[in-house]
């Protein structure tokens, strides 16, 4: 899909190599998301280092990925517009995360789950390009990526993991030094790896990243864009559950204005973006998070306040 490939990662890239390897592997059933992955890897790259001719070049070759993109999906809103592209990544997320934290808590351990509780953590990473992370999703992302560093341990060790958020605070994980060239990244291809075992990255344990997620065993959340027969899961473990939707907050039923409502900008933007969440939830069939966010867009505009 991308136009060039990308020139082989250089060293001081390595934090972001793995977002770039989300991004290949969601290429085609997600480009939105494949997107901002590159934009993320982008922005990062360019704080990182700018000025080394190896950096300089790869950051160019970026550059005319995330512009061949642009250009191939510019019709899309979730590209043109950052509230609707801001949903759309943080809805993915969301989904990859809550698959991840249901098989965790029903006992199903397996790597499929530990990818998705990984990958979720990087796409919180990518919300970062469209501002400052909620309190909400700095959380998932430490829990995920403990979750995933911890449950790879223990299976690696012929441990039975516990399941939910069992002390977390004072694990300690067992980190290896990640084998050699799994730091080139090209738009079509990506360095071999195991897709048996998981390798760790040379990073202290207190930062819950020491986990090296290989290509090839990403399992998707629930979703109408992803085929769960391709998911090497078993279709049982990943049938839709009854969803169930929130009640309808009473006050909206006696929300009256006291007169004429005066909304500042500010209100409209917050009102637009619950809306623009509302309609990404959907397109996951996700009626709840939709129900929660039309809610609040409603008592915005009724009461001038959330």
């Amino acid at each position: 899909m991308a136009a060039a490939a990308l020139p082989p990662l250089p060293p001081q890239f390595k934090s972001i190599q793995h977002h770039l390897r989300t991004a290949q592997e969601l290429d085609k059933r997600e480009p939105v998301v494949a997107y901002y992955c590159r934009l993320y890897a982008m922005q990062t790259g360019m704080k990182i280092d700018s000025k080394t001719p190896e950096c300089r070049k790869f950051l160019s070759k970026l550059m005319d990925q995330l512009e061949a993109m642009k250009k191939q999906f510019g019709d899309n809103e979730a590209i043109t517009q950052e509230i609707v592209g801001s949903a759309h990544v943080e809805n993915y997320a969301l989904k990859m995360f809550l698959y991840a934290d249901n098989e965790d808590r029903a006992g199903q351990f397996h790597k499929n789950m530990i990818k998705s509780f990984y990958t979720a953590s990087l796409l919180i990473d990518v919300l970062t390009v469209f501002g400052e992370l909620s309190e909400e999703n700095v959380q998932h992302r430490k829990y995920a990526r403990w979750k995933a560093a911890y449950i790879h341990n223990c299976l690696k060790n012929g441990e039975t993991p516990q399941p939910g958020p069992i002390g977390m605070e004072g694990e300690s994980f067992d980190v290896e030094r990640e084998e050699a060239g799994s730091s080139s990244v090209h738009s079509g291809t990506t360095q071999p790896a195991s897709s048996s075992t998981y390798e760790a990255n040379n990073i202290p344990p207190s930062n819950y990243t020491g986990i090296h997620i290989p290509p090839g065993a990403h399992a998707p959340a629930n979703t109408p864009a992803e085929v769960p027969h391709n998911t090497g899961v078993t279709s049982n473990t990943i049938q839709p559950a009854t969803q169930n939707v929130p009640l309808v907050d009473p006050s909206l039923y006696s929300a009256q204005s006291a007169g004429e409502v005066r909304l500042t900008p500010e209100d409209f933007a917050r009102a637009q973006k619950y809306c623009k969440y509302a309609g990404s939830a959907l397109q996951y069939e996700d009626v709840s998070t939709a129900v929660q966010n039309l809610q609040k867009a409603l008592k915005l505009l009724m009461t001038g306040r959330e």
